[in-house]
C-alpha cells in the first residue's frame, strides 16, 4: 500500500513505540496488555524472545507453553449477574488474565472502570458488525460502514489499553474471489494509518466464511491464501488471530501455524472433531492434534494471548474452560 509522507511518518513513529513496548513486555509480566511480540517463522531463536530459547523442547511429546500464553476469553462467555466489574472479577477468579470486548457497542468509560476495579485488563476487541457489514460487499456504502466500524473498534481498543481488533474480513457470498479479494484489501488498507497511529493490530480470524479456503474441500488444505492476504496488506499492524479449532476440518493446525509464522499475533481456540464432523463442547476433546499445535507455537516462538471461544457460563463453567486451556497448552 502506498502511504503519503504523513502516514509513513506516523507509521515509523508507531513502529518505534511498538519496539519500546516489546522491551517492556519481555521484561515484565505485569504488562499484559502490551502488543504481542513474535519472531521469524523459522523459529531459529532470533528476535526479542531469543532468551526464551531454553524453553523450547519440540522433540518432547509433552511440550509446555508455560510462560508463553496469557489466557483470555470473550466477554459474552461470562454469564455472571451484576456489573461489568463483577463479570471481570469472575473471569479473573477463574484464572483468566484478560478479556476481549465487543466494538462498536462497548461503553469505554464503564470498561475502564471495570478494569480499574477488577485489575483485569482488556487485551482486545472483536468487531461486532463484521458479519453483517463486510469489507467484501459489492455495495460501496456497506464497505464504508464496515470501515467506519473497524476504525471504531481500533479506537475503542486503544482507549481501554488493548492491542488487537479482531476482524472477519468478508464472505465468499459477496462474489468471486478475484473480485472480493481486492475489495477487502482496498477497504481494510484505509484503516492502517489509524492502526499505526494508535498501535493496534487488525487481527484477521480464520472462520467459515467461504473465503481464503475451499469450504467444500477436504482436510489437506494449507494456509497459503491467508499468508498471501496478510502479506498483501503489507503492514506490521496486520496479522492473524489464528483460531486453532475453526479450520481443523480443512487442514493441519500445526502446519498452518508454521506457515503463518510471525503473522500470528493472537490465538482463538475451541474444539472440533473430524470423526464426528462437528464442534465439541470442551477445549481439548475432539481430535485436534494439540501436541503438534504446542510444538508449532514453540517453533514460531509465539508468546502472547490465547482467547477461549466456546460456550460460557457461571464461575464454575469459566473455571472449567480455564482448566481445559491449561491442559491443552501444558500450562
Amino acid at each position: 500500500m502506498n502511504l503519503d509522507s504523513n502516514s509513513r511518518s506516523a507509521n515509523q513513529k508507531s513502529q518505534a513505540r511498538m519496539d519500546r513496548r516489546t522491551f517492556v513486555h519481555a521484561s515484565s509480566a505485569a504488562m499484559l496488555s502490551a502488543p504481542v511480540v513474535f519472531s521469524a517463522a523459522t523459529g531459529d531463536g532470533a528476535g526479542p524472545f531469543a532468551s526464551l530459547k531454553n524453553l523450547r523442547s519440540s522433540e518432547s511429546p509433552e511440550v509446555s507453553l508455560k510462560g508463553r500464553i496469557y489466557k483470555t476469553l470473550k466477554i459474552g462467555m461470562i454469564d455472571v449477574p451484576g456489573s461489568l466489574t463483577e463479570k471481570f472479577r469472575a473471569a479473573k477468579q477463574a484464572g483468566f488474565a484478560g478479556v476481549e470486548m465487543n466494538s462498536p457497542g462497548m461503553n469505554v468509560e464503564e470498561t475502564r472502570k471495570a478494569i480499574a476495579e477488577s485489575g483485569l485488563p482488556v487485551d482486545g476487541t472483536v468487531c461486532s458488525t463484521h458479519w453483517q457489514k463486510t469489507h467484501t460487499s459489492p455495495d460501496a456504502e456497506v464497505r464504508a460502514v464496515a470501515l467506519k466500524d473497524l476504525q471504531t473498534a481500533i479506537r475503542d481498543t486503544h482507549a481501554v489499553g488493548g492491542n488487537t481488533a479482531l476482524l472477519v474480513v468478508g464472505h465468499g457470498k459477496d462474489g468471486p474471489e478475484n473480485e472480493i479479494w481486492p475489495r477487502a484489501i482496498e477497504n481494510i488498507s484505509k484503516a492502517l494509518p489509524l492502526c499505526a497511529e494508535l498501535g493496534v493490530y487488525i487481527a484477521i480470524e480464520n472462520v467459515w466464511n467461504h473465503f481464503l479456503y475451499d469450504h467444500d474441500g477436504d482436510h489437506t488444505q494449507t494456509a497459503e491464501k491467508f499468508v498471501r492476504f496478510v502479506d498483501e496488506l503489507n503492514s506490521p499492524w496486520v496479522g492473524m488471530q489464528f483460531d486453532i479449532g475453526n479450520h481443523w476440518k480443512y487442514g493441519s493446525m500445526g502446519d498452518w501455524i508454521r506457515a503463518l509464522g510471525k503473522r500470528v499475533v493472537k490465538l482463538d481456540l475451541k474444539g472440533y472433531s473430524r470423526a464426528k464432523n462437528d464442534w465439541v463442547k470442551e477445549i481439548g476433546t475432539g481430535d485436534i492434534d494439540w501436541a503438534d499445535v504446542r510444538k508449532a507455537l514453540q517453533e514460531i516462538n509465539y508468546c502472547g494471548w490465547a482467547a477461549a471461544e466456546v460456550g460460557g457460563g457461571d464461575l464454575d463453567r469459566l473455571k472449567q474452560i480455564s482448566s481445559n486451556m491449561d491442559r491443552v497448552f501444558g500450562l
